[in-house]
C-alpha cells in the first residue's frame, strides 16, 4: 500500500509543463521513478491545474487559496536561519540574466499569504528573484508544518532555505541534490550571494546528492564540505524513440548542443571546428542553443572564414532537435564546468558516437566514450577526425554507449537514493 512508504517530501522550483530549463525535466523524471518506492509530496512555486500525476502529490504556491491559507496557517512562525549579502549575483542556474540584491526582504507570518500572488507570473528567474525565494521559503515551510514525512528532499539553491527552515521546524534530515553550483556558473572566483547560500545551504543538511563525481569534487574543494556528507547520484535518462533522417547535404555532421555560455564552452568548440576542418574541410559543424555568446560565436566563426561549414541554429524545438540528432555523425561535448550533460546522454540514444570534455559527469557514465580535457582543442580534433574516419572505431564506441545506457535510467537514480535514504538511517 502507498501509505506504508516511506514519506518524502520535495522541494522544487521548476516542474513540468512550466519549466525552464533541464532542472525542472529531471525533478519531473527522479520524483517520477521515486514515487514507485516512497510516497512523494513536490512544493513548487508553480503547477499547472490541468497536469496531474496518480503517482505523486504536487503543490503548487500559485494554486492555493489566500484566504484558505490565511485561515489555516494564521499562527504559523517563520525566520530565516542566517543573515543575507546584499551584492550582485547571477541568479538564474539555466540563464544568464544578470541581477542586482536590493535589500531582501522576508514576509512576516502575517504576510505570508500575499507572497502567493508572487508566484503568478511567467518566468520564475525575472524580477526580483530573490523576493520569490523567500516567499517560497515562508509558503512552503508553512505547508510543511501541517504535514507528516520522514525526509525532507530539496533541489539546488533555491529550496535550500526552504529546505533548512522545515528541517528547524520538524527536526527532519535534509538531503540537498545538487543539479548545479555558482562555482559551473560563474568559475573558481564566484564568491557571491548564491555561493554563499550554497556553502551554507550543504553545511546544514544532512546528506548532499551531487548528479557527479566531478560535483563532488567541487563540493569539497570549492565549498570545503566533507566526502562522508556526500552520495552521489547519477541522473538517469528518458527513453528514446531513435530515428535516422536523409539529410540535404553529402558533408558528414558534428553536433553541440546547450546554452552558449563560458560554462558550456562554445568557443571551444570553435576553435575544434576550425581544427578539424584544416584537416577534412567536408564536414559540417552544428551549434544548437541560445545565449550570451551567440553573437560572438558567430563573428568568430566568419572571422576564421569557417562560416559556410559553421552552422547556428538558434532555440530548436524537441522536434527539431530531435531531427538534428538523426542527421548527425559525432556529439562533441566541450563544456569547461558541466555537473552532468543529459545531451550527450540523448546523442548516446541515437547511436551518436561522443566525445566527451573530462569535465562533466556524463562523461562518467557514458564510459565508452572518447575523452579530452576542456582546454585540449586538438585533443578533441583528432578524435572526431578518428570517428568520422573509422568505422571500426566508430562502432565501438556506439556499442559500449549502449551498454552504458542500461545503467543511466531514472529507476537505477531511484533506487540509489532510497538505498541511501536507508544506509543513513532516514527513513
Amino acid at each position: 500500500m502507498k501509505n506504508n512508504l516511506p514519506k518524502v517530501l520535495m522541494l522544487g522550483w521548476e516542474f513540468p509543463p512550466l519549466i525552464n530549463g533541464g532542472l525542472g525535466v529531471a525533478c519531473h523524471d527522479l520524483s517520477g521513478a521515486l514515487s514507485a518506492l516512497a510516497d512523494i509530496t513536490m512544493i513548487v512555486p508553480k503547477s499547472s491545474p490541468d497536469f496531474k500525476l496518480r503517482t505523486m502529490k504536487v503543490v503548487g504556491i500559485n494554486q492555493i487559496d489566500p484566504a484558505v491559507f490565511r485561515t489555516e496557517f494564521s499562527d504559523f512562525k517563520g525566520s530565516i536561519p542566517f543573515k543575507m549579502h546584499e551584492i550582485p549575483v547571477n541568479l538564474n542556474p539555466y540563464g544568464t540574466s544578470e541581477i542586482f540584491l536590493n535589500k531582501p526582504a522576508i514576509s512576516s507570518a502575517a504576510s505570508l499569504h500575499e507572497g502567493i500572488r508572487g508566484f503568478e507570473i511567467d518566468n520564475l528567474y525575472g524580477g526580483d528573484v530573490v523576493a520569490k525565494v523567500m516567499q517560497y521559503a515562508d509558503i512552503a515551510a508553512a505547508l510543511a508544518s501541517k504535514m507528516s514525512f520522514d525526509v525532507i528532499h530539496a533541489h539546488d539553491w533555491m529550496t535550500m532555505i526552504a529546505g533548512m527552515r522545515i528541517r528547524e521546524q520538524s527536526g527532519k534530515p535534509l538531503v540537498i541534490h545538487i543539479h548545479s553550483l555558482e562555482i559551473d556558473r560563474g568559475g573558481p572566483e564566484s564568491r557571491g550571494w548564491v555561493y554563499d547560500l550554497e556553502k551554507k545551504g550543504m553545511e546544514e543538511a544532512d546528506l548532499l546528492m551531487p548528479v557527479s563525481e566531478f560535483t563532488a569534487g567541487i563540493i569539497e574543494k570549492y565549498y570545503g564540505i566533507a566526502r562522508h556528507k556526500i552520495a552521489v547520484v547519477h541522473n538517469g535518462s528518458r527513453k528514446v524513440l531513435a530515428f535516422k533522417s536523409r539529410r540535404k547535404y553529402e558533408e558528414k555532421t558534428v553536433l553541440f548542443v546547450g546554452r552558449l555560455t563560458p560554462q558550456k564552452g562554445p568557443e571551444r568548440f570553435l576553435e575544434i571546428a576550425d581544427r578539424v576542418l584544416q584537416k577534412n574541410p567536408d564536414v559540417r559543424f552544428v551549434m544548437a542553443g541560445v545565449g550570451e555568446h551567440f553573437r560572438s560565436c558567430l563573428e568568430k566563426s566568419s572571422n576564421q572564414q569557417i562560416g559556410n561549414r559553421f552552422h547556428m541554429t538558434g532555440f530548436l524545438n524537441l522536434e527539431k532537435l530531435r531531427y538534428l540528432f538523426s542527421i548527425t555523425d559525432v556529439y562533441c561535448m566541450p563544456s569547461v564546468s558541466e555537473p552532468f550533460g543529459l545531451s550527450a546522454v540523448e546523442a548516446a540514444h541515437f547511436g551518436i558516437p561522443c566525445v566527451l570534455s573530462r569535465q562533466s559527469g556524463v562523461a562518467e557514465v557514458l564510459t565508452g566514450s572518447m575523452k579530452f580535457d576542456h582546454w585540449d582543442v586538438n585533443k578533441a580534433g583528432d578524435c572526431i577526425l578518428n570517428l568520422l574516419n573509422n568505422q571500426v572505431l566508430r562502432e565501438k564506441i556506439v556499442s559500449d554507449a549502449t551498454n552504458n545506457l542500461e545503467g543511466i535510467t531514472w529507476d537505477v537514480s531511484a533506487k540509489k537514493i532510497m538505498s541511501t535514504y536507508q544506509h543513513h538511517q532516514f527513513i
